[in-house]
């Protein structure tokens, strides 16, 4: 008896459960959502250096001090089935070389990329998608040991994308967004490089004896494709890759541009850690010189350009809200 008059009330309470929710089912409810809905800040500060100093030795060699710092920072921001996305990378390095009469400061990395993403989900995996993307430098730039003639300089080039189409979002960690509609401006603010015709833009003309200053902004429309993988593969390494690939419907379409970076990060401890960072560019309008061990120019055209950074040193990770504690405590 006792057992069929449990076995009453257990329908009877299952019976109800689907009947009606409880008021603290109801608040359970609603802060599962408040702590997926709303802002997450986070982002890694790294700064790594190495010195060398020789007093009278016999194997040879030479003084040197380096630097180079890294800031990789995002807020995304999330409501109901709107999603924005954004980042900044910046990085910075120096190396000096030498001793200290001739000695001169060399710049090894130099970089501003902002990048912004809102999407409004369509279904399950799929988001319409809406994105800008702006990059630049710091500082001047030269083809040493020629250190009086700037090859680039901050917004020479600057480089601003803004494209609309579909975003893809199958996992966590990947996601491929697809852009049949997309404006990418290339800015050469610096005159003098733009009468070169630096970076694609139109350089400097003659016509009727009139000289005809070169334009500082070139203008491309095409599409567009950013495949973004960012994952811990294992509990202290974290790849963080970006592969992003334009076609000028107006001018060769069939020669892609190629924009991919990748940053990898072993943490050692809190405050000690490791960066790789690696970055490949080819873009069919960009005329790269080469030059012999003398100096002397022997060509020139669009050639693939790479960039490898290591750095061992200092570097603290933020996120906020904190993954461990839920955004309504």
């Amino acid at each position: 008896m006792r057992v069929f008059i449990l076995t009453l009330f257990l329908i009877g309470a299952g019976l109800s459960s689907y009947s009606q929710i409880t008021d603290a089912e109801n608040d359970l409810r609603k802060k599962k959502l408040d702590s997926l809905d709303g802002w997450k800040i986070g982002g890694l500060i790294s700064i790594s250096g190495s010195q060398v100093s020789l007093t009278n030795w016999n194997a040879g060699g030479q003084n040197s001090i380096s630097a180079t710092g890294l800031v990789s920072i995002y807020a995304n921001y999330k409501q109901g089935k709107a999603q924005w996305e954004n980042t900044l990378d910046l990085g910075y390095g120096l190396q000096r070389q030498g001793r200290k009469d001739n000695a001169f400061w060399i710049k090894t990395d130099d970089k501003i990329d902002f990048f912004s993403k809102y999407g409004r989900q369509a279904s399950k995996k799929w988001f319409y998608s809406a994105m800008m993307n702006f990059s630049t430098q710091f500082s001047a730039g030269f083809n040493y040991p020629n250190d009086s003639v700037a090859i680039s300089r901050f917004m020479a080039p600057g480089y601003l994308l803004v494209a609309a189409g579909m975003d893809w979002k199958p996992s966590k960690f990947f996601s491929a967004f697809i852009a049949p509609f997309t404006m990418k401006n290339t800015f050469v603010l610096d005159q003098t490089l733009a009468n070169q015709g630096a970076f694609g833009v139109e350089g400097q003309t003659a016509s009727g004896g009139t000289i005809i200053p070169g334009k500082r902004i070139r203008y491309e429309m095409g599409g567009y494709v950013r495949l973004v993988y960012d994952h811990a593969i294992m509990e202290n390494i974290k790849i963080t890759s970006k592969l992003g690939l334009f076609s000028n419907y107006l001018k060769n379409p069939q020669n892609i541009d190629v924009n991919w970076e990748t940053l990898i990060q072993f943490k050692v401890n809190k405050y000690i850690s490791a960066t790789l960072a690696t970055h490949l560019i080819y873009d069919d309008d960009v005329d790269i010189a080469v030059f012999d061990d003398a100096g002397n120019q022997t060509g020139k055209g669009p050639r693939l350009q790479f960039k490898e950074v290591l750095g061992i040193g200092f570097a603290y990770k933020f996120q906020q809200p904190s993954p461990e504690t839920p955004k309504d405590k």
